[in-house]
């Protein structure tokens, strides 16, 4: 099986860089088919890592951000002309809309390295204000190899 190497620059905007906590895999968002779309580097491999599911059909992509590992990927879909956050697991290939019915404009999310909190900007009370959401303590965390898992 041979690999390709894709290089980062080229003549694409490339936007939005994102680094996991290992410093292993790089997202960013890139008009390389045509659309915002949210891409996720292998610094090692250095090639472009296929994963089915990330990005919602016809949504503009921005801002993403890694857990440790980048098992999780959370980042801003505009759906409907509205911004929502999607949460993406790559151990499952699943996006999950985590704003649903949510009613604020939002921006710049970010997740918590083990994957359990995200927090973003909103403007739910008319100026920009930091929002934390839990995703709860269930949540299967995204840990280094060898470090235990911490108790509630």
């Amino acid at each position: 099986m041979t690999s390709t190497v894709v290089t980062l620059n080229s003549r694409y905007h490339d936007q939005d860089p994102a680094l996991s906590g290992d410093g292993k895999l790089l997202a960013f968002v890139s008009n390389r088919d045509g659309q915002k779309r949210i891409y996720v580097y292998s610094i090692e491999r250095q090639n472009l890592i296929n994963l089915p599911g990330l990005n919602l059909g016809e949504a503009i992509a921005e801002t993403p951000s890694l857990s440790y590992t980048g098992r999780y990927i959370i980042y801003i879909s505009s759906i409907q002309g509205r911004p929502d956050l999607i949460l993406y697991d790559r151990a499952t290939g699943k996006s999950e809309l985590v704003t649903r019915g949510y009613r604020s404009w939002i921006r710049n999310p970010s997740i918590s390295p083990d994957g359990r909190y995200i927090v973003f900007e909103t403007s739910r009370r008319g100026q920009w204000d930091l929002e934390v959401l839990d995703r709860g303590p269930f949540v299967e965390l995204d840990l280094p190899d060898g470090i235990p898992i911490p108790q509630s």
